[in-house]
Parts: structure tokens; sequence; C-alpha cells
């Protein structure tokens, strides 16, 4: 039982630099399948924030983005198991499928882009966007195990990159949902830069 497992939280055998694997095996915590695992666990506690700031906020359909988002952390912590125990597979197509289709259901009540928007608006949205920036790294992590070790599998990655995605699109929703416009990027900001004479 899970209880057992911990009951003791430090051990000391991670002192001299490594740490185990799900399957027994010892490794530098510097190796690249612990890179991946730590980018995969820091996504999930961005995505916790976000669940936490949405349920916060108060805003429309918040019982609906809580329980997307908690498929999004459980799926998240079934990659993080695949990467803890090599050849182990927990995550099914259906993560990818269920993004794809919650994206294209944003995306038809979404103004098509006609500029590159910043990070920024309102919390949400912002929290949003960091969680959309970590996910791009945990799958560039996940790349270059994949490189070496050519045993993740391809749904892994797809889940990564669908949720980018995913991401990015709710960051566009959850800020009409809040402070209604977008943060454009402005092609030619510096040109409205005034410096004052000393």
């Amino acid at each position: 039982p899970m209880g057992h497992r911990l009951s003791k939280i430090y051990t000391r055998t991670g002192d001299s630099g490594t740490t185990g694997l799900g399957d027994g095996t010892r490794v530098a915590k510097d190796d690249l399948r612990i890179t991946a695992l730590g980018d995969v666990d820091e996504l999930n506690s961005c995505v916790g924030v976000l669940r936490a700031q949405i349920q916060a906020s108060q805003i429309e359909h918040t019982t609906a983005w809580d329980k997307k988002l908690s498929l999004i952390q459980h799926w998240l912590f079934d990659l993080g198991g695949e990467v803890c125990i090599p050849n182990y597979h927990l995550l099914q197509a259906v993560c990818v499928e269920f993004l794809e289709h919650d994206i294209d259901g944003m995306n038809e009540s979404l103004p098509m882009l006609k500029d590159f928007i910043l990070p920024s608006g309102s919390l949400v949205c912002s929290y949003a966007h960091q969680a959309r920036a970590v996910c791009r790294r945990a799958e560039r992590s996940l790349m270059s195990l994949q490189s070496r070790d050519q045993n993740i599998q391809a749904t892994a990655l797809q889940l990564l990159n669908r949720l980018s995605d995913w991401l990015f699109m709710s960051s566009r929703t959850l800020q009409r949902a809040t402070d209604g416009c977008e943060v454009l990027w402005k092609k030619n900001i510096n040109d409205t830069i005034e410096i004052e004479p000393r």
C-alpha cells in the first residue's frame, strides 16, 4: 500500500548524487530521464496552480475547467510513471484525442488570430501561458531522452505536444472570460518610447 511505501520520506540513499527509478535502477540525478521526470513534475505543478487559480477566480464553467485539469494532472502523473519505469506504458491514445477535441471546441468560439499575443493578461491567462512554456520544455526533455533511449512511446510525446496547444487555446479562452481582450505584441514598440533629456 502507498501509505507503507511513503512511511519514511527521507532515505539518505540519494546523498551521493544518484536516485532510484521505479524498476530499482539507480541513475545520476542529472540523468536525462531524471531531467524529463522533473520537467513533467514541474508541469503538473503548474497545471495545479492554474487549476487552483481558476477555482479562486470563479469564472464561468469553473467545474468543467476543473474536471479537464484533473484529467490532465492524472495523465501527467501517468506520464511521470512511464518516464520513471522504463518500458512501462500507462498512457492511452484517448488522452490525445480528448485534447484535440477540446482544442477544436475552443477554436470555434475564438476569433482568428491576426497578431502574436504576449504571455500576459489576467492571472489565470498568465498561469496558462506559464504552464504552456513549461510543457514545451518537458516535451524537449522527453525528445532528448527518446533520441538516446528509444523506449518512450509515441503517445507520451503526442500528449505533451497537444497539451501545449491546449494550454495556448486555454490562455486565450481564459483571458476572454476574465479581462476580455488579449494582450497583443506590437511590432514597432520602440517607436513609442520617449526618453526625457537628462
